[in-house]
């Protein structure tokens, strides 16, 4: 699975041209990316479903400074954070990172700089939707595989064999949408003689137990569930 899928990213710049090209080159890449002109339309937004902020740092009303504050101290979120700015002395840069900040860009700075920057940084974070002990996380969901058990934003959520089963399968394969018979053929490896009534019942079971994430256990009609977060 590409290491980019489940990685959602949100851009945040009163530049709106600018937001546009930013986020055509990263779901270029196979990141979701969401945009906000300004950090009080950033602020209306579910903050914990990202895996990484850029941040322009000078626009009108709240300022990017402040967005990532109000991220770090209010949200309590570790999430990395990119800062743009046209600003470029030593003590810009050195406030941006005591706020938290994972890197910096000054501006005009080249997209494909931004993008491998983007990159490293959650390479570095582990922020992919598998790492390389096979356990998965996607935004704030995290399964631990060899430990058989789910976290939601660190808090560990109670599932069955069968559930963890369907979990890891829609996980793993991000946005790919699964058939019953498919579904029953995974998680139910042990008995073929489940009804694929079955399956709708565990998924029911599951969005409640995955609370706001739930809406993203997504049905298709006429062919089965994914996990997809948009």
């Amino acid at each position: 699975m590409d290491e980019s899928s489940g990685i959602r990213i949100l851009v945040v710049d009163d530049e709106e041209d600018l937001c546009e090209i930013i986020r055509f080159n990263l779901e270029s890449e196979g990141y979701t990316v969401d945009t906000a002109f300004s950090a009080e339309e950033a602020m209306k937004k579910k903050l914990s479903v990202y895996n990484l902020f850029i941040l322009d740092v000078m626009m009108k009303g709240i300022s990017g400074f402040k967005l990532a504050d109000d991220i770090r101290k209010t949200k309590k979120l570790a999430t990395p954070v990119i800062f743009l700015t046209a600003k470029s002395s030593e003590n810009d840069k050195l406030t941006g990172f005591a706020l938290g900040a994972d890197d910096y860009l000054t501006k005009p700075f080249s997209v494909r700089e931004l993008v491998a920057r983007s990159k490293a940084l959650l390479k570095r974070s582990g922020q992919s939707a598998q790492t390389e002990n096979n356990n998965l996380k996607v935004s704030g969901i995290k399964l631990d595989w060899q430990k058989k058990k789910l976290f939601i934003e660190g808090k560990k959520v109670e599932l069955t064999p069968h559930e963890l089963n369907i979990m890891q399968l829609l996980l793993k394969n991000y946005g790919k949408v699964y058939t019953r018979e498919e579904i029953l053929d995974y998680a139910w490896k042990e008995n073929k003689n489940v009804v694929d009534r079955t399956v709708d019942v565990h998924i029911t079971r599951l969005r409640k137990k995955l609370g706001d994430y739930g809406k993203y256990l997504v049905s298709r009609s006429g062919h089965g569930y994914c996990f997809e977060m948009e």
